[in-house]
């Protein structure tokens, strides 16, 4: 019974870390994944604009990245 328990915990132990073997994007995907629409900012000046307008009316530090109170003026 103590030795199935073993052989059952290195088998799970294998599969998982068997499933860390494919990090990251391979060269031939890099392609796919420089196009435009895979971009998590694809209009850099619109966001931009949205970050000025949220900093403004926030009165926070940094834009969306911090917690701050403000006003509300602009």
């Amino acid at each position: 019974m103590i030795r199935l328990r073993e052989a059952a915990l290195v088998a799970m132990v294998g599969l998982g870390l068997g499933g860390c073997t494919h990090l990251g994007a391979q060269p031939w995907e890099r392609d796919v994944l420089a196009r435009k629409s895979m971009q998590l900012n694809t209009e850099p000046s619109i966001t931009g604009f949205h970050e000025h307008i949220y900093f403004s009316k926030e009165g926070a530090a940094g834009g969306r990245s911090f917690d701050g109170g403000g006003c509300g003026c602009n």
